[in-house]
């Protein structure tokens, strides 16, 4: 076993300190917590943290913010605290979205090894227990549609499936690109309100997400309310919108949509032929 992942022994303090945050559930624990918990005063508690990092009994998710390695892990330790749960913790405010949400509503059946966050902050992309996180900043206005859901004893804010399918057609880049967006639009048909998503869009002021929805329901032939399908037409923008923005602006103009279908129409359809 490789020593430099050995887990070192525990003082009277740490080991005080581990066992209580434990018994009350806090896996994810402050600095303030442990002043609470050993009645000390702020520089010990820092000093007495850092050392439980470097004995790997604690691991840092961020300044002053900490992941309790539990006794089960073994000596080389590899647990982790579900992926969203970290990210909950990693800045705020927040929610779980994009690719990430796409998955956790079984909208797609693959796992990105990427956990998107959304975020009105600037926060620096990072990489915790070998999971990337990538955090993709919001403008305030774009920042709505995210509910807590129970994971463990904690709550975690994620994208409802209405606000999901509205951020993938916004930002496909984010999702796998637009096959993987076509194929979640898809799978979200009969489990989505498309005037719901209509409402979340003119919130956000991008109408280019229209002209993409509009487009994949017509072309994969979805069964939509020709009310609804009324509204859409009515409300896209003048100009020509890309369908995939991170492909080159080449490709055929539907005038109907407004949208230029820079994606092969087999790329869209790649998913089908799979199932």
């Amino acid at each position: 076993m490789d020593t430099e992942n050995v887990r070192g022994g525990l003082t009277r303090n740490e080991s005080l300190l581990l066992s209580s945050l434990s018994e009350k559930g806090k896996s994810i624990f402050r600095l303030r917590d442990v002043c609470e918990e050993l009645r000390c005063r702020y520089e010990y508690a820092k000093v007495l943290a850092n050392n439980l990092a470097k004995k790997r009994w604690i691991i840092v998710l961020s300044k002053g913010k900490y992941l309790i390695v539990p006794l089960s892990a073994g000596a080389s330790p590899s647990y982790t605290e579900h992926e969203f749960v970290i990210a909950a913790h990693l800045v705020s405010p927040y929610y779980i979205g994009y690719w990430s949400a796409l998955n956790f509503h079984v909208f797609t059946e693959q796992t990105p090894f990427t956990v998107f966050v959304a975020t009105t902050k600037r926060a620096r992309n990072r990489k915790v227990l070998n999971i990337n996180y990538r955090f993709i900043t919001l403008k305030e206005k774009k920042f709505f549609g995210f509910t807590p859901i129970a994971i463990g004893p904690f709550k975690v804010n994620i994208s409802d499936p209405e606000k999901t399918i509205t951020d993938a057609l916004d930002h496909p880049e984010y999702c796998g690109g637009m096959g993987e967006v076509a194929k979640c639009v898809w799978n979200a048909k009969e489990k989505v309100s498309f005037e719901k998503v209509l409402t979340y869009v003119e919130k956000m002021g991008n109408t280019t997400i229209i002209k993409r929805l509009g487009y994949l329901v017509e072309h994969l032939k979805i069964d939509i309310d020709a009310r609804t399908l009324t509204t859409m037409r009515s409300a896209i923008a003048p100009g020509v919108s890309m369908l995939d923005p991170t492909k080159p602006r080449t490709g055929s103009h539907m005038t109907r949509w407004n949208i230029l279908v820079n994606v092969p129409k087999e790329t869209l359809e790649e998913w089908r032929r799979i199932l």
